[in-house]
């Protein structure tokens, strides 16, 4: 996340990043969507930087806000509120762009179907598969997932550590 930031203050592509700490553009992609970072990468981008290598770990799972603190900001300057806006805002991209290639590609194929094979309708299979997958990435992104939320992980930690509430 720093890393992005920072990236973005330079005004440095991916590309440009890469060339100038001698770090992959997969590792930086990867870096930036807040995949643990060798220590050697981040000496290498703390240099290129000019910041202190500290200051380019990502926040541990103490500085998480809860709800008690929702405006607290965490030693790299930036903000919680601002973590969490862009880890949603990467979860919806990822969606939409998940959802523009189904209707891209299941479109295609339902030409090339009609095209090439009109008495038997097969991409019918490959929309119901395809689009059950789009359904779910849905489902996770909008939160409708009973799973997939911070107090449910919660509840089976304290169950887990035979702690009820």
């Amino acid at each position: 996340m720093l890393v992005y930031k920072l990236r973005l203050q330079k005004g440095w592509s991916q590309e440009q990043l890469a060339d100038l700490s001698g770090l992959s553009v997969r590792t930086i992609q990867r870096i930036e969507n807040g995949q643990a970072a060798s220590v050697e990468s981040l000496k290498s981008l703390a240099s290129v930087f000019e910041v202190d290598f500290n200051t380019l770990k990502e926040p541990t799972m103490n500085s998480i806000p809860n709800d008690s603190t929702p405006s607290s900001s965490n030693a790299q300057g930036i903000s919680n509120e601002e973590i969490l806006a862009l880890a949603h805002v990467r979860k919806l991209k990822g969606f939409y762009s998940h959802l523009i290639r189904y209707i891209v590609i299941v479109g295609c194929l339902a030409i090339f179907n009609f095209i090439k094979s009109p008495a038997y309708f097969w991409v019918i299979w490959v929309a119901l598969g395809w689009g059950l997958g789009v359904l779910f990435h849905g489902l996770r992104v909008f939160q409708f997932s009973p799973f997939d939320t911070a107090e449910w992980e919660k509840k089976q930690v304290e169950k887990y550590l035979n702690r009820k509430k």
